[in-house]
């Protein structure tokens, strides 16, 4: 069977999100969550993060330059540039990171599992280099098999120019900054796609993904490296939809999907297998 790590973003980013992101780890489906630790739910949301759940699911820091950031928080069109540019403060990005390290530790006694960036924005130049600098400093002395590990924003080409340009802006070279530092990296992103349409085609993304899946099956190297992760961002419907939330009517549609029956079938039937990138079971 193909390994696959499932992960749901955005995890303490509303309620409607979180009991899509609970309900789905409960069920087998999602083996991961990224979590916005700055959020002013996250002490709530933090609860139900509980031992069990974290055997069943890979709990990591989904780390925000753009939503609830407190210490440096700018559009991403402008982070993008600003960081292209290198105007950066590398305090303000250093400070940034380490809040949402702490509050993630404060509320559940451990280090991440793993870490990787909303919007993609970990990979970035200036940030990458502060982020593995801090997690040098915080997590180093860690044997390898239990430091965090690393999400890399690097889809598989034929992905598509949205998929194109989230590689370029940094998944290569964080990639190697992480390797150097004696940190895991999970190789690929799959999950990748415009949060258009209705059921069907995002059910017919998945068949896409899975075929993406299967071909890097075939070349990977399993005992060295993580398997590939599936970024999404599921949550219940509401009755109102956020209004500055531009992907929630993408998000219902994606639960409609993944808490389906006929979608735990067809994983098996595609030799899919969830699993967890962090294997320790020591929280």
């Amino acid at each position: 069977m193909a390994k696959l790590i499932i992960c749901a973003d955005d995890y303490a980013q509303s309620a409607a999100i979180d009991a899509a992101i609970l309900t789905l780890i409960e069920r087998g489906v999602l083996t991961a969550t990224s979590c916005m630790t700055l959020s002013p739910r996250w002490p709530e949301s933090a609860k139900s993060l509980t031992p069990p759940l974290r055997k069943q699911a890979d709990v990591g820091v989904h780390l925000d330059f753009t939503q609830f950031s407190q210490t440096l928080r700018c559009p991403h069109a402008l982070l993008v540039l600003r960081s292209l540019s290198g105007t950066l403060s590398k305090r303000a990005v250093t400070d940034n990171i380490e809040q949402q390290l702490d509050a993630f530790e404060n509320s559940l006694g451990s280090a991440p599992d793993y870490v990787d960036g909303h919007l993609h924005v970990h990979q970035l130049p200036v940030i990458r280099d502060c982020l593995i600098k801090v997690m040098q400093q915080r997590y180093g002395q860690l044997p390898v098999a239990e430091r965090p590990w690393l999400r890399i924003s690097s889809p598989p080409v034929g992905s598509g120019l949205k998929a194109r340009l989230i590689h370029w802006l940094g998944a290569q070279r964080l990639k190697k900054l992480a390797q150097a530092a004696g940190f895991r990296i999970s190789p690929l992103l799959l999950g990748v796609y415009d949060f258009e349409g209705n059921a069907a085609a995002y059910q017919a993304h998945w068949m896409q993904w899975a075929k993406q899946l299967k071909q890097l099956a075939l070349t990977s190297e399993p005992e060295k490296e993580l398997p590939p992760v599936l970024m999404c961002h599921p949550a219940r419907p509401t009755q109102k939809v956020d209004p500055d939330d531009p992907i929630a009517i993408a998000r219902m549609v994606e639960w409609q999907v993944l808490q389906s029956a006929d979608f735990s079938a067809w994983l098996g039937i595609s030799d899919i297998q969830p699993v967890k990138g962090q294997m320790k079971d020591s929280h």
